[in-house]
């Protein structure tokens, strides 16, 4: 199945279900267990706060827009943030996101650290990987700077800065206990 294909097929099964394509392949995910959904969404207040407060002309989503890879992959992020011209209304897929968060979950573990990390960073325009560990409470930050280089920070207890576009953001993971 090209990605073209998938995402005429996708869009017309039930509201709730997600699926990616995978070299050709579909592959449905998982149920969400609480934990994953309530970080995912701190994540994506956060860096829609920040976006607002420096007037960014950004958009994020959360597990609403496709992004693709190449003719044959195509991934739904948890969070994905793009900037530039606003997106029509109507649209589903984007193939210029700047930054990528990916929640670990048993089911997409494995692809999360290995070929989707490989496969974001195909893609000119993303700058910021974040693979989020919400049962450790910790954040893998993949950062490609301007030379195409990409640096590795395991975050733990303080703020994620994102040089591009100039924002930071703090405070993911709800209190414990």
């Amino acid at each position: 199945m090209t990605s073209d294909e998938f995402i005429a097929w996708a869009m017309t099964r039930p509201e709730g279900e997600h699926y990616e394509l995978y070299r050709g392949a579909v592959v449905q995910m998982a149920p969400e267990r609480a934990r994953h959904g309530e970080v995912k969404g701190r994540i994506y207040q956060r860096i829609l706060n920040a976006v607002d407060a420096g007037a960014l002309p950004c958009q994020v989503f959360v597990d609403s827009m496709a992004v693709e890879i190449d003719e044959t992959t195509t991934y739904e992020p948890d969070v994905v943030l793009r900037c530039g011209p606003r997106l029509p209304p109507d649209a589903v897929k984007l193939t210029d996101p700047m930054l990528v968060v990916e929640m670990l979950s048993p089911s997409t573990r494995n692809r999360d650290v290995t070929e989707k990390l490989e496969d974001y960073f195909r893609v000119p325009s993303v700058r910021h990987y974040l693979v989020v560990n919400a049962d450790s409470r910790m954040v893998i930050h993949h950062a490609r700077d301007a030379d195409g280089s990409i640096a590795t920070r395991i975050i733990r207890d303080r703020p994620i800065r994102l040089d591009s576009p100039g924002i930071e953001i703090a405070d993911l993971f709800p209190a414990e206990g």
